[in-house]
């Protein structure tokens, strides 16, 4: 049962990626309508990490590996409380802007890594796993544990279909990196169609073929299952995690959703004032944020500064 703030807040990362892309005419508004709940569930209900000192080195690590769905990462880093204004947003995909097309590492405050080739930032996640263990392995002691962070990661189909994951995926799986846990946006939709045109993997066996622990496919609208299902891999330092998240791309778009016209291209307007409707967003200006919503991320910015004074 997903709360009435909670669906808000969900809904409020679905329709500012629409607004933003729209606005620039130009992006993909599937997966970040699509996966908001699994971004949602990571940064206000797991991950730790301090705004105010992004760099902190303990800090939760997210990749977003499907960096084309970039609008998903610049709201959510927005109603966290990083320095990504609503004037940022409002930018996407501008010139000399801070939110471009695809995450650039160093450019946009509380991006991890450089993303937009895919299954580059599934092979980066893997690296800074690496890093994580070493540092740990190096620094902890059994009454200090300097390093425990976590490398959350996102990836869709076409992150699955990539020769890197596979190599990737097989080292981590190797080093036994416990720390690392990817969501596979699992909702069978590509630029050209159907991912049954040209993928057909059984990606359980692949994976655990690899030495990881896969959970679920899980109902990616149900944050409590995908929570759940994170937890589960935060409890086994054997080995790394795959959880397997059933979505909708393009959620609450009546037209568009589960179709390929979504991925990779604007709404529209008209379909746009559909989606309102459909989400029962009580906002007809663009770009709004609801101040319940607002007072909600904030919340989960509390529990990673818990986190970062300890």
């Amino acid at each position: 049962m997903v709360s009435k703030i909670d669906e808000l807040s969900i809904n409020t990362i679905r329709i500012l990626a629409a607004e933003a892309i729209q606005k620039a005419n130009s992006g993909h508004p599937g997966t970040p309508m699509g996966a908001a709940p699994l971004g949602f569930t990571l940064f206000q209900r797991v991950m730790k990490f301090n705004p105010s000192d992004p760099n902190w080195l303990n800090r939760d690590r997210f990749i977003l590996s499907a960096g084309h769905a970039s609008m998903l990462l610049y709201g959510l880093l927005h109603l966290s409380g990083f320095d990504v204004t609503m004037d940022d947003l409002k930018q996407f995909r501008q010139w000399k802007s801070r939110t471009p097309g695809h995450p650039e590492y160093g450019h946009t405050p509380g991006v991890e890594t450089t993303t937009g080739p895919l299954g580059q930032g599934f092979a980066h996640a893997v690296g800074m796993a690496i890093g994580q263990a070493n540092l740990a392995a190096r620094f902890n002691r059994p009454e200090h544990k300097i390093f425990d962070h976590h490398i959350f990661g996102l990836m869709g189909d076409g992150d699955m279909q990539e020769g890197i994951t596979a190599e990737a995926a097989s080292l981590a799986g190797h080093l036994k990196l416990g720390r690392l846990i990817f969501l596979y946006d699992d909702n069978g939709i590509q630029i050209e169609g159907s991912t049954n045109l040209a993928y057909s993997d059984n990606v359980r066996a692949r994976f655990e073929g690899y030495r990881w622990h896969v959970v679920g496919p899980v109902d990616g609208n149900d944050i409590s299952a995908v929570e759940n299902a994170i937890r589960m891999g935060m409890a086994d330092d054997s080995k790394p995690t795959l959880v397997i998240c059933k979505t909708q791309i393009g959620y609450g778009s009546p037209n568009k959703m589960n179709t390929a016209d979504v991925h990779g291209s604007p709404l529209g307007d008209d379909e746009i004032r559909l989606v309102k409707k459909s989400l029962d967003w009580r906002f007809e200006e663009s770009f709004q944020v609801p101040d319940e919503v607002r007072a909600h991320f904030q919340k989960g910015g509390e529990r990673g500064q818990r986190a970062y004074d300890h």
